[in-house]
């Protein structure tokens, strides 16, 4: 499968999931209240949180996978350590969702600070909650075979299929039975219900069959010795991402009411778009450099990992760049609520510039996941854990979700600029001024300047129409001059026009 096919498929999912998701929010917060959304907001954080849980298995059956798929893995080894893993998500998912049940009415009761909504609709909401925070944290295996084994076109289009369910199909529900979180949340425990029959039935469908087995498959865990030190690796630096990630809405979720935590939320989830748009790349090459790496191709996996870093830096960045500049103008069109508007961009600003710092910070990752070797990426997250939550959590007790925020941009900023030189200097030598000054700032440095000239001019828009067509010009203005300075992109668009002429 083409890996340019495979990044756009994942990006023509990912926007329309993204688009679909955002784009449906104020009708949300319409016709269920702001409060509602809060609620909605924190079963977002807690989708997150179940990471924790994860062990770092998500990751390693996916690289394992592609390690299959690239000769390096016996068939009999593969399913063995397939079902090994599957106990495991099992057991994990019927502990962590009963957990989270069992604090329901804690939760409900004494963490969030309701006002409007009766405390048993919250906990029972919470209750079921549970159960779809589960199934859908249990996808994790499937789409990791699904990812690991290239299929990214299929799931693409799965992932469209269940947006489509979650985000637009939940509207008619909720006006026939009516716009209460109790509706919204059973609908959503049947859509992730879906959601992980339809990627079990894909995923078995890729595993090797038993006719091409060397043997019997048996029940035991002995495979997994094999990946343990790979799997706790990313296991901790998954718990570090939670930490440093979730640790403002952890705890503005029991600081702020929650018709105020869900105004933050609106800004963390349109700031979110960045690494969802960044999360196609990744999830494309990411088994295919592990594949390069184990068939000995290490100059074509570096070309792969520094033409993608600038296809990240064209999109991403410049996604980061028009939210920062637009932030305001961006709302009011989305929501037409000036008063919200005014609330949530400054905080949107933050996040959005921090997001881009840290799409592009996240490479050598997938550098060091290539190799299997996770060593520089522990150490700086957990120095990330060390210095970034305590300063996140004294942020947002004492000035909220702003003071959030810019712990947030600079943090990141900070790694980007020094962290990842050190990694790259350990990993590959010689390699970090080229990627740093060609594949990032060759491409964002000019589209910040001409960003601040687009922003110069003084206009007054006043409807919503008028601010949405100054948001995408400014958008897809500094998408095309950043398109113009990567010299991957431009050969990227030579080749394909070259086609299309030798075709006519």
């Amino acid at each position: 499968m083409s890996l340019e096919k495979n990044i756009v498929a994942n990006y023509v999912g990912q926007i329309y999931v993204t688009m679909v998701g955002i784009v449906m929010l104020p009708l949300y917060i319409k016709y269920m209240g702001v409060e509602a959304y809060g609620l909605i907001g924190f079963f977002t954080m807690l989708q997150a949180c179940f990471v924790l849980l994860d062990m770092g298995l998500t990751p390693t059956i996916g690289r394992e996978t592609a390690r299959f798929r690239g000769g390096a893995m016996p068939a009999l080894e593969y399913r063995q350590l397939y079902r090994a893993l599957s106990s495991i998500f099992f057991a994990i998912a019927v502990v962590g969702g009963g957990g989270l049940f069992l604090l329901s009415e804690f939760i409900a009761s004494n963490w969030l600070n309701v006002e409007a909504l009766q405390i048993d609709e919250v906990r029972l909401a919470v209750e079921i909650m549970s159960a779809s925070v589960a199934m859908r944290w249990m996808c994790g295996l499937y789409r990791g075979v699904i990812t690991g084994s290239e299929r990214l076109i299929w799931l693409s289009s799965f992932s469209v299929l269940v947006a489509t369910l979650r985000f637009i199909l939940v509207l008619p529900v909720m006006w026939y039975f009516g716009c209460t979180p109790f509706v919204f949340f059973v609908y959503q425990f049947l859509v992730a219900l879906v959601e992980i029959i339809g990627l079990a039935s894909k995923s078995c469908q890729l595993l090797p069959a038993d006719r091409y087995l060397s043997g019997a498959i048996g029940w035991s865990f002995k495979p997994i010795r094999l990946v343990l030190k790979f799997a706790l690796t990313i296991a901790f630096t998954s718990s570090v991402w939670v930490m440093v990630t979730q640790a403002d809405k952890l705890v503005l979720s029991g600081i702020l009411r929650l018709d105020e935590y869900g105004y933050f939320s609106l800004a963390v989830l349109v700031a979110s778009g960045i690494m969802v748009i960044s999360g196609p790349v990744s999830s494309a090459i990411m088994p295919r450099m592990a594949r390069l790496h184990a068939e000995g191709k290490y100059d074509e996996l570096t070309r792969v990992y520094r033409g993608s870093t600038q296809l990240v830096s064209i999109i991403a960045g410049s996604a980061a760049i028009t939210l920062a500049c637009c932030a305001e103008q961006l709302l009011f069109a989305w929501t037409g609520d000036l008063q919200l508007a005014a609330k949530v961009a400054p905080i949107l600003r933050l996040y959005a510039v921090g997001n881009g710092f840290l799409a592009i910070a996240a490479f050598p990752y997938y550098l060091q996941y290539a190799k299997g070797d996770l060593r520089y990426h522990l150490i700086g997250n957990l120095g990330m854990v060390v210095v970034l939550v305590p300063c996140m959590v004294l942020a947002a007790i004492y000035f909220g979700g702003a003071g959030a925020g810019y712990v947030w941009l600079v943090s990141n900023g900070l790694f980007l600029l020094v962290w990842v030189a050190y990694v790259h200097y350990k990993l590959e030598p010689g390699l970090h001024v080229k990627w740093l000054s060609k594949d990032v700032l060759l491409i964002i440095l000019p589209t910040m300047i001409f960003a601040g000239f687009l922003k110069m001019p003084n206009l007054e828009l006043t409807t919503r129409l008028e601010n949405f067509i100054y948001v995408v010009a400014v958008g897809v203005i500094l998408v095309g001059g950043a398109l113009f300075l990567s010299d991957v992109a431009r050969g990227w668009l030579v080749s394909y026009f070259y086609r299309r002429r030798s075709v006519r």
